[in-house]
């Protein structure tokens, strides 16, 4: 550990940064694991290529020392194993201890990470990184929305942040944010907050249900910035929590940081009395029906691209991203038999063996064999495709391989490995035209912006899988109950202002 004045001193005019962080949401719900690989973990001079904000020509890099150390972020999925955790913890401990010491350090997270036979992995992270940095370290935390902050996490970070959109169309911002405040603090010799405001609030929600684009959510986090920017208030956030985990520190948070104590706490408890008071209003952000109906609906409208999201397994969300379920269905009915048939897109299923008989059969070529249900059959066993291979590329960061499979009228995206579809060019690369097809079919939950503006209508469909949107149906032992909508008839709780003692302590 170093004092005070041995950081001044090796700091001199300049404040020594570092970055590091670990990012996934990962549900404990469904059976697949998470590897090292998948944190695709960036080190040194690499990681300022995720922040725009610190470009070397940038104003926030000029105005400090920085050490980036470790960051990685995979797609959601399983439940991370013990393995690559320590593995990726031990490297990024042993980067911080190069460089001691530090004025900041930017932790960089997204909340929903769980991992084999740990709780409440990223308390744990930041109490090791603690006992690496000292106590003197002001460490500013940024997260999504969508995470869990324990009272360990709470306590050792002096500044934190979350989102305020879902979708996250402000995640740069916020990440500015959390360094701005960061360096604010350092360049003024404040250092850190004296009062950081905690408030659990019993709700578990999925993002399906609390999108910002609509009230109440829309209404709830417009508060958000007016509360932060009060006098004596650095920052406010609402935490929604990670709804597919059974863990105790999964719920909403509200949390509010400032110089003023009374402003602090009162902004805390107004924030979470909005959200308690909000919390039966909560409706999911498009239409909703069962699998089946949501086809009906599709081929019956004339509204194209008409979307579907497979809402049971949205690897963005941690679902394995291999259930079947629902192209099992698509290609049972008859109207999607004849290449005649109401156009889909469907994306995607991974299946590794299909990808490598479809490069041996070409772009033209036939292939019939099996995809999906790798790891998740609990719903539906792997689905024969047997069609004409209409595309292969190579070098997708996540997918590796995607192939482009026409049965029927029916395109199916197969992917060597599991990968989410967001964006147009996601589809145009692989020759397919979502806006002049019917139906699009999208393993997802809400819609991210480009499917959204490109949608002329939209169905969710309640399909099964590791993020199962009717959380009644999942096997929850370790929440904290009571807890809505679990308990809807539970007493209001106490939303009182809990300080959460420094990081000195």
């Amino acid at each position: 550990m170093f004092g005070c004045d041995k950081l001044k001193t090796a700091r001199k005019t300049l404040p020594r940064i570092a970055i590091a962080g670990l990012a996934i949401e990962s549900s404990t719900f469904s059976p697949a694991l998470t590897h090292e690989e998948a944190f695709h973990a960036k080190v040194g001079d690499d990681i300022f290529s995720s922040y725009d904000f610190l470009a070397t020509d940038s104003i926030d890099y000029k105005r400090a020392k920085w050490f980036p150390i470790l960051i990685g972020r995979a797609l959601p999925g399983g439940i991370v194993t013990r393995e690559a955790y320590e593995s990726l913890m031990n490297k990024m401990l042993e980067g911080l201890k190069k460089n001691l010491p530090y004025d900041g350090l930017f932790f960089d997270i997204h909340g929903a990470m769980s991992v084999v036979g740990l709780d409440d992995p990223e308390g744990d992270m930041i109490v090791r990184i603690r006992q690496v940095v000292g106590k003197e370290t002001i460490i500013s935390t940024s997260m999504d929305l969508h995470g869990n902050v324990s009272w360990r996490l709470a306590q050792h970070s002096d500044l934190i942040t979350c989102y305020r959109m879902a979708p996250h169309e402000d995640a740069v911002q916020s990440d500015k944010r959390a360094v701005d405040n960061l360096l604010s603090r350092l360049e003024s010799d404040k250092g850190k907050p004296p009062y950081k405001a905690y408030i659990p609030v019993p709700i578990l929600l999925p993002g399906e249900k609390t999108s910002t684009r609509v009230d109440p959510g829309k209404s709830l986090y417009a508060k958000v910035a007016p509360a932060a920017a009060q006098p004596g208030v650095i920052d406010a956030a609402i935490w929604i929590g990670y709804a597919w985990a059974d863990e105790p520190r999964n719920h909403a948070v509200v949390m509010v940081t400032g110089d003023d104590k009374g402003a602090v706490t009162n902004t805390a408890e107004k924030l979470a009395e909005s959200f308690w008071n909000v919390r039966n209003d909560f409706e999911f952000i498009a239409p909703v029906a069962p699998l089946k109906e949501s086809l009906d609906m599709a081929v019956a409208s004339k509204k194209h691209p008409f979307m579907i999201s497979d809402m049971g397994d949205n690897p963005t969300a941690g679902g394995a991203g291999d259930v079947t379920y629902t192209l099992q269905e698509i290609l049972s009915r008859p109207e999607f038999k004849s290449e005649k048939g109401p156009s889909l897109i469907y994306a995607s299923i991974p299946g590794p063996e299909l990808v490598e008989s479809a490069i041996k059969a070409g772009v033209g070529g036939k292939v019939d064999e099996h995809a999906g249900a790798a790891i998740d059959n609990r719903y539906a066993p792997p689905v024969r495709l047997a069609g004409v291979v209409k595309s292969i590329q190579h070098g997708d960061v996540h997918a590796e391989t995607e192939v482009v499979v026409q049965i029927g009228s029916v395109q199916v995206i197969v992917t060597k490995k599991r990968k989410p579809y967001h964006k147009e060019i996601d589809f145009t690369r692989l020759g397919l035209n979502p806006r002049k097809t019917d139906i699009v079919v999208v393993k997802l939950g809400y819609l991210v912006p480009e499917l959204y503006d490109m949608r002329a209508d939209w169905v969710m469909a309640l399909t099964p899988g590791g993020v199962d949107q009717d959380l009644q149906r999942l096997p929850f032992k370790r929440i904290v109950r009571p807890m809505f909508p679990f308990d809807k008839e539970m007493a209001n709780p106490d939303l009182t202002a809990k300080l959460v003692p420094s990081s000195d302590e």
